[in-house]
C-alpha cells in the first residue's frame, strides 16, 4: 500500500473537476464554510482512500437519517454538520465526493482526513490520509473550480467571507506522543517541551489559512483526552481518566490560546476564534448524569474494557441508545455531545469562545 502524496490526490480528481466545471449564472450565495482537520471533523474524504481510518461500514451513521455509514466517526451528525444546520445552510460535502459539483461548490468544502495531525509523521499507522499540506493543496484545487464557475473577483469574496473550522492536536498526542507505552516522539521531547513544538508548528498552518484568503477561522483546542474510552482502556488506574494525557489539555491549550491572541493582534483583526474544548467537553465528561447521560467512561460502540480497544465494528457490543452515552467510539463523542458543543459555540460565553461566539459573529455580518 503507497502513501499518497500531493500529486496522486489531486490527479484522482482532477478530471471529475474539469468535467464537472461548467459555466453557470453566479447566484447570491449564503455564507460558505470550509473544514480541514481530522476525524472529528472528516465526514468521508476518508472513504476514497485506501486506509485503516475509516468510518464507512455499519454500525457507523445508525443514527444518521439514512440509517447508513457515511464516513462520519459518529452515531449520526458531525460538528460540522451541526453548524451548518444551524446556520440554516446546506451541509457540506467531502471535496473528494463526486458529489461535489457545480452549485453545491458554493456551499463550501470539507477537506477533513481522519488520522491527521498538525505534524507530519502523526498518523503513519493509516498510511493512506490527506495531511494538513496536502488538504490546502486540494483547496487551491477548490478554488480553481470555483472561479470557472462565478469568476475569480467572486470566488475571492466567497472566500474572504466564508467560514472556516480547524480540528487539528489530537491525534499528535493519542496517535503519536502517546502511541505506544514509548515512542520516538516521547524519547525526543517531554510533554510540555513536545506542546510547544506543536504550537510552532500549528502556527505556520494557521498562518497559511490566512494566506489563502480566510478572515475568520475556527480553531479548537483539545479535550480530556485521558478521559477517553481507548485511555481508559489502555493507560487507566482504576477507571480513573489516565494522568499524563490528561496534562495535554492543561500545557497545550494555554500556549494555543495565547498563540492565537497573538496572530490576531499581529492581524490587526479577530481572524482565529479561540473554541475552549477542554471546557466544553469537561462538564460533560466528569459530570454525565447532570446532563441526561448514563457515563461518560464506556463508549457506546467497541470491546475489551470500556469498550475502549480495537473499533467499531458490527461485530462490536452496541449500546441501544445512544443519546445517553457521552462517546460513540473509543475515542469520538455521540452525536448528542456533538449538539452540545456547537450550542456551545454560538451561544457560549467568552470561557468557551473568545473573543467572541457564532451568533455574535453572525449578528455582526448581518450589520454589514
Amino acid at each position: 500500500m503507497s502513501i499518497p502524496n500531493s500529486y496522486a490526490i489531486l490527479a484522482a480528481v482532477s478530471l471529475a473537476a474539469i468535467i464537472m466545471s461548467r459555466a453557470v449564472p453566479p447566484i447570491e450565495a449564503s455564507r460558505a464554510f470550509f473544514i480541514f482537520g481530522d476525524s472529528l471533523v472528516d465526514i468521508g474524504n476518508n472513504n476514497y482512500l485506501a486506509t485503516a481510518a475509516r468510518a464507512d461500514s455499519p454500525p457507523y451513521g445508525i443514527d444518521f437519517p439514512t440509517h447508513r455509514p457515511t464516513g462520519r466517526f459518529s452515531n449520526g451528525y458531525s460538528i460540522p454538520d451541526i453548524i451548518s444546520q444551524k446556520l440554516g445552510a446546506e451541509l457540506t460535502l467531502p471535496y473528494l465526493s463526486p458529489e461535489l459539483k457545480g452549485q453545491k461548490l458554493l456551499v463550501g468544502a470539507n477537506f477533513a482526513s481522519a488520522g491527521v495531525g498538525i505534524l507530519g509523521d502523526t498518523g503513519f499507522q493509516f498510511v493512506n490520509i490527506i495531511r494538513i499540506h496536502e488538504q490546502f493543496l486540494l483547496f487551491k484545487q477548490y478554488q480553481g473550480r470555483v472561479s470557472a464557475l462565478i469568476g475569480e473577483e467572486q470566488a475571492e469574496k466567497l472566500v474572504n467571507k466564508g467560514l472556516v473550522l480547524i480540528t487539528l492536536g489530537g491525534n499528535d498526542f493519542v496517535n503519536n506522543y502517546f502511541w505506544t507505552p514509548i515512542t520516538a516522539r516521547s524519547l525526543e521531547f517531554s510533554l510540555h517541551n513536545f506542546s510547544t513544538y506543536l504550537i510552532s508548528e500549528y502556527k505556520n498552518i494557521l498562518l497559511s489559512l490566512h494566506q489563502l484568503g480566510f478572515r475568520q477561522i475556527l480553531v479548537t483546542g483539545i479535550g480530556p483526552i485521558g478521559c477517553a474510552p481507548v485511555m481508559l482502556a489502555t493507560r487507566s488506574i482504576n477507571g480513573k481518566c489516565a494522568e499524563e494525557p490528561n496534562l495535554v489539555m492543561k500545557i497545550f491549550n494555554p500556549l494555543l490560546r495565547q498563540m492565537l491572541k497573538d496572530l490576531n493582534h499581529e492581524l490587526g483583526s479577530a481572524v482565529f476564534i479561540s473554541i475552549n474544548s477542554l471546557e466544553m467537553q469537561s462538564d460533560v465528561i466528569y459530570h454525565p448524569r447532570a446532563h441526561g447521560f448514563i457515563t461518560s467512561k464506556v463508549a457506546c460502540c467497541g470491546q475489551g474494557p470500556y469498550n475502549g480497544l480495537g473499533l467499531c465494528t458490527a461485530a462490536s457490543c452496541i449500546c441501544s441508545n445512544r443519546d445517553l452515552y457521552v462517546f460513540w467510539d473509543p475515542f469520538h463523542p455521540t452525536e448528542r455531545v456533538n449538539r452540545i458543543i456547537v450550542d456551545a459555540m454560538f451561544n457560549g460565553s467568552e470561557k468557551y469562545m473568545s473573543p467572541m461566539n457564532l451568533s455574535t459573529i453572525m449578528a455582526m455580518d448581518s450589520m454589514t
